[in-house]
């Protein structure tokens, strides 16, 4: 369905470029922000004969052209270890690595550098926090709480500290529009509670969390504060000072930044209070038969050699990030999400269930649903022979799927190079499926 053309804010280009409008030829709209979509070379594949249609940026986001050459310029002019060697390629690789962690510093509003630990996503920065408290800051008769909304990478590693001699592990349920339910945090987080654990969006419901308030309510009850942020830090900005928690991680393959590297960022104090989560190189500060000393944060948290160019081309995507505009990500991710939440319910009806709340501030553009009839399973499949992609399972999010009484949801997620023209082929193909499916 067209749609007006609505000038977008300027990003430094030409005046031509200024000019644009997010109308275009193809239904009425532009391929994706600001005309963003040429600059994701794989968006132009083909896949059965027709053209790609990605919807499952949730899982991880594509890559611009900008952060593709960004690694291969790393490897043809920096690689060197870091920290180590005293000539000068060695000097440039650590100078960058240190420079891409300052610049994620920036990103997210830490007040110190010292306070980004570089980890390879968000499940490794859970798991050394869990894993620094489990060893001497649990003890008997103390709970952590997390929610039923959690990734599994933020239920797992607290499960296992239940192992531990009378650790308790609760869970804040959700409401039936994709809420937490606020008389089991009034419940739950109480005097006892070691740690509020909670997703900052749900990478299922598109619920977005209230942050500030959440991690308020820890303080108040003498507990810590983790946010899960992998879903909200390519669609949100990130301010650590004004979130109130005390860690938050993200994964750099979510905001248009490489695999195998991610951000624990944490409060100074609380980080000089954790064990090392590996032992080897570079965290130590001196090595005895009896005895050994640990760098301070972060070093402490980066045995070994690092992924020195994942820092590197993660600072790059941040930079692309950035010049996009937070602004406009949100407007037009908003169009994108009301877009085809109409559509959708418009053509399937009572058929589809699509799950979270509605369309609105507190909802990202992430649309799970099941369609009368049809496996998820089946439906993913039928629709990647039509070209379109999107995910079907539990999404790593077991406790959702139990709470909406279904083994698996078909997801359909959206980021910035997407158009309401994508919607308009997943709603086509999944006419196709319907038919096929419902007979």
């Amino acid at each position: 369905m067209a749609r007006a053309a609505t000038t977008v804010r300027s990003t430094g280009r030409s005046s031509a470029a200024r000019a644009r409008t997010v109308a275009g030829p193809d239904h009425g709209v532009a391929p994706g922000l600001h005309g963003c979509r040429t600059d994701f070379p794989i968006l132009s594949r083909t896949f059965h004969g027709k053209p790609l249609i990605y919807l499952d940026s949730a899982a991880t986001s594509q890559k611009p052209r900008q952060v593709i050459d960004a690694e291969a310029d790393f490897y043809l002019r920096l690689n060197a270890n870091v920290h180590r060697g005293v000539y000068a390629l060695s000097e440039e690789a650590t100078e960058a690595y240190e420079a891409a962690r300052a610049r994620v510093a920036q990103f997210i509003h830490a007040k110190d550098p010292d306070e980004i630990v570089f980890v390879r996503g968000t499940t490794e920065a859970i798991n050394l926090v869990a894993g620094g408290m489990a060893r001497g800051q649990l003890s008997k008769g103390d709970r952590v709480v997390s929610t039923e909304m959690e990734h599994h990478s933020n239920i797992v590693p607290w499960h296992l500290l239940t192992q531990l001699p009378g650790i308790k592990l609760d869970f804040v349920g959700i409401t039936d529009d994709g809420r937490l339910r606020q008389d089991d945090l009034e419940r739950l987080v109480v005097r006892g509670t070691k740690l509020f654990t909670f997703t900052h969006v749900s990478n299922v419901l598109g619920t977005v969390n209230p942050v500030r308030e959440l991690a308020q309510r820890a303080h108040d009850a003498g507990a810590l504060a983790l946010v899960d942020a992998a879903q909200s830090a390519p669609h949100l900005p990130l301010d650590v000072q004004e979130m109130g928690a005390d860690f938050v991680a993200f994964s750099g393959h979510k905001v248009l930044g490489p695999t195998g590297i991610g951000v624990l960022w944490g409060r100074k104090e609380l980080l000089n209070r954790l064990p090392p989560y590996m032992g080897g190189g570079e965290m130590i500060r001196d090595v005895g038969k009896d005895d050994i000393t640990y760098k301070d944060p972060p070093l402490r948290f980066e045995a070994g050699t690092p992924n020195i160019a994942g820092a590197v081309v993660l600072s790059r995507a941040l930079d692309y990030l950035s010049r996009v505009g937070w602004d406009d990500l949100r407007s037009w991710e908003f169009e994108l999400l009301r877009d085809a939440h109409r559509k959708l319910t418009d053509a399937f009806g009572d058929d589809i269930t699509i799950y979270g709340p509605p369309p609105g501030k507190d909802r990202e553009a992430v649309l799970s649903f099941s369609l009368k009839g049809a496996h998820p399973h089946d439906v993913a499949t039928l629709l990647d022979a039509e070209g379109v992609a999107v995910r079907a399972g539990h999404h790593c999010a077991q406790l959702i799927m139990k709470r909406y009484g279904v083994p698996a949801m078909t997801r359909a997620s959206y980021y910035l190079y997407n158009s309401t023209s994508d919607t308009d082929r997943l709603v086509e193909a999944l006419r196709k499926v319907h038919a096929l499916l419902s007979r």
